[in-house]
């Protein structure tokens, strides 16, 4: 079965030859140059070949082009320190700037991803590349707590500044269209967890966003999907984006695999912990944990995934693993 073809009938529920499985992780270093990025997500395919490639660039990479800057200070899921942030009034979000994706940072990403599509080509891999929600590259800019404060506070001008986000957003989607390969968006939300915001915050500050993004995505991007992230993931409210997989920690949340069909359509991309399982865990405890995903959703609507951004110290030996039991699970 090819990758597209099993992708697909596992988000719809039907019988597949073996459950799809992908795995991620950012490349620190290599992340800042597109070449050696490159390099390091076909390198990584071709050991697992894995049923479709998330494309990892630094986790600052939409922001950077504003002025803001980083580093890594060896922080074991990759994530680079920010050294100096962009907002430091709440006026400051009115004077964000357009981004253009032919220069700069962004332009970069792209001819990555040129060079990544041209390597997978004849492999036909479903290459996903990774976007982050206007919320989030907001508290990248400001940091978190300023976000929050601007969202009570000083709403109009956050609402201005999110606006300008969206539309660089946009314009660097349209440039990635034409990219071969690219078959969607791995988007990344931030802050969908009821513990960091109520619903109706959610409502009013990031879901139209989200909504006008992924409505606008090409018709011939079959594959998107959202991450969730959380301990009180807002599954349900995300349930209205037009996506076909949501990731999200089945193993920190509360809720089971065996419970969620009914929250929303398309599948489950997850059912592996990041720390507990992919860090920290054996081999023999991957083929449990694994075991125990596929029985909870009869190996239906299940691309078995880690829950966040990886950790580049992942042994080796549990990449192994999973792929694997994967293997042996059709």
């Amino acid at each position: 079965m090819h990758k597209r073809e099993r992708l697909e009938r596992a988000i719809a529920g039907e019988p597949v030859d073996r459950p799809p499985v992908a795995l991620w992780r950012h490349w620190p270093g290599d992340d800042q140059r597109y070449a050696d990025l490159a390099r390091s997500t076909i390198d990584f395919q071709h050991d697992y070949n894995w049923d479709f490639v998330r494309v990892m660039p630094s986790r600052n990479f939409q922001v950077l082009d504003y002025g803001l800057q980083d580093d890594w200070q060896g922080d074991p899921t990759g994530t680079r320190r920010i050294k100096k942030r962009l907002i430091k009034r709440s006026l400051d979000w009115t004077e964000l700037r357009t981004l253009s994706p032919a220069r700069g940072v962004l332009s970069q990403q792209i001819e990555c991803l040129r060079l990544i599509g041209q390597a997978l080509q004849a492999d036909e891999v479903p290459i996903l590349q990774t976007i982050y929600s206007p919320l989030l590259q907001a508290a990248q800019l400001a940091g978190r707590h300023k976000v929050l404060r601007d969202m009570r506070v000083r709403p109009d001008r956050l609402r201005s500044g999110l606006n300008r986000i969206v539309e660089n957003t946009l314009r660097l989607l349209e440039a990635l269209s034409a990219q071969r390969g690219v078959a969607g968006v791995f988007m990344v939300t931030g802050f969908a967890s009821h513990d960091i915001l109520s619903e109706e915050e959610y409502r009013a500050f990031a879901l139209p966003h989200l909504q006008s993004i992924l409505s606008t995505l090409p018709a011939h991007w079959w594959l998107n999907i959202v991450q969730v992230a959380g301990v009180s993931p807002m599954l349900k409210l995300m349930s209205e984006l037009p996506v076909q997989a949501f990731n999200w920690d089945t193993r920190a949340s509360a809720m089971q695999l065996s419970h969620i069909n009914g929250l929303y359509s398309g599948a489950t991309c997850g059912g592996l912990h990041d720390d507990e399982d992919l860090l920290r865990g054996t081999p023999s405890l991957l083929h449990a944990v694994i075991r125990d995903a596929l029985e909870q959703t009869d190996n239906r609507r299940l691309i078995l995934s880690g829950s966040g951004d990886g950790y580049v110290t992942m042994p080796i030996s549990n990449v192994r693993a999973v792929r694997s039991v994967v293997e042996g699970a059709g």
